[in-house]
């Protein structure tokens, strides 16, 4: 099952790495800092970040990436939304004058001091 937070998945950095999916995000930080000569040969997928392929691999990855659909879905439902000025339903609600003026108050030097 994909969602399975227990299955284990195979570090693409390290091949003898298996880390369980909820771990998975965690040991890739990890072992990117412990591998650094590895993770300069890889690139991330820009629909996942726990995609990592090797840098010439990069472009043919990104035209089969499962995760490129979720990415086009979210932009078309996104476009299917109304404007943010439609929304507001034309209110022309604006903010009232502010009368304060900490800097004249400052310098005038108050009365009272506060007490905490």
């Amino acid at each position: 099952d994909v969602l399975d937070p227990e299955r284990l998945i195979q570090c693409p950095l390290v091949k003898h790495h298996r880390i369980r999916a909820r771990r998975f995000p965690y040991h890739l930080v990890k072992c990117k800092e412990s591998n650094p000569e590895i993770a300069k040969k890889l690139a991330t997928c820009p629909f996942n970040a726990r995609h990592l392929v090797p840098q010439a691999d990069l472009s043919n990855h990104i035209m089969k990436c499962n995760d490129k659909a979720f990415m086009e879905q979210d932009v078309v439902s996104r476009s299917c939304e109304p404007p943010q000025e439609q929304l507001n339903n034309g209110s022309t609600w604006q903010a009232p004058p502010c009368d304060e003026d900490w800097e004249t108050e400052l310098l005038e030097g108050s009365e009272s001091t506060f007490v905490w």
